[in-house]
């Protein structure tokens, strides 16, 4: 399938692959007030084009080295924007500033945070486990690929 038109500018979503079900969007190396209001219509423009057939999206913030209270406002917004049957999931490096923030904010109870994204798809496809969203393992039934970046 073809890749959705983008061009990335500095804090914004690069070029997603088409996968059918998934999106995978790295995030930028920095969310916070100045950005996030600005993700939010990118990352759901992305939502929207694939509205019918998505299954699974998967924010990767292993490259974020920085993120505040606005970066857990933008996931919970992506959360609440996502079609019915979608599933957000989180990619978060161990330790890092968005990992502590996502802990502090209990929104990790509410959305499955991954060490890194072979983990986060494989526990999209089964293959990883089925534990729960604070180890960093979650079970469901979407696949996909990575499709892009925020940076």
């Amino acid at each position: 399938m073809s890749a959705v038109p983008f061009l990335p500018q500095p804090g914004e979503p690069s070029e997603p692959r088409d996968t059918p079900g998934c999106a995978v969007l790295a995030m930028p190396d920095e969310i916070d007030f100045c950005n996030a209001g600005g993700l939010l219509p990118l990352i759901m423009a992305v939502v929207e084009q694939r509205r019918d057939a998505l299954r699974l999206l998967v924010l990767d913030l292993s490259a974020t080295r920085f993120m505040d209270s606005q970066g857990v406002h933008l996931l919970a917004a992506v959360r609440r924007g996502l079609p019915g049957t979608a599933r957000l999931r989180v990619v978060a490096v161990p330790g890092g500033a968005p990992s502590r923030v996502l802990e502090l904010s209990g929104l990790r109870r509410d959305v499955p945070v991954h060490e890194d994204l072979a983990e986060a798809l494989g526990a999209a496809n089964g293959t990883a486990g089925d534990g729960t969203a604070g180890s960093g393992t979650a079970g469901g039934g979407a696949g996909g690929e990575r499709h892009g970046g925020l940076g």
